[in-house]
């Protein structure tokens, strides 16, 4: 792979004259495509990582009294499957979101191809 060659087309697109509506779209159909799957991904994170370090804390007897332990142990296991099953849903969704915007934003970035020509 020539990185050169890569790094000269970039510059050249940086200072290529492009109709900007166009590219706005295109980049707003891209993030409207990786939205729902980012937001999982970061609340479904978010949460599951809570779960497990309150499964932690209550396993190790920094909350609670000694009664919770096994509370405790169930507990992080959900957040370590949940953790552990964030990424691969979070793959699934976004597979499944851009299959939805695929058609427009393929048409759009060709468009914007043909015009640079």
């Amino acid at each position: 792979m020539d990185t050169n060659k890569i790094y000269a087309e970039q510059i050249a697109n940086e200072y290529s004259i492009k109709n900007e509506l166009k590219v706005i779209a295109l980049k707003k159909l891209d993030r409207k495509a990786k939205l729902p799957a980012n937001i999982f991904a970061y609340s479904f994170g978010l949460i599951m990582s809570l779960m497990l370090g309150l499964g932690m804390c209550l396993s190790m007897n920094v909350i609670g009294d000694g009664k919770f332990i096994m509370i405790g142990i169930i507990i992080g296991i959900i957040g370590i499957i949940g953790v552990g099953l964030n990424y691969p849903i979070y793959k699934k969704i976004l597979e499944e979101s851009k299959k939805k915007y695929s058609q427009d934003i393929i048409r759009l970035a060709n468009e914007i191809a043909k015009e640079n020509i």
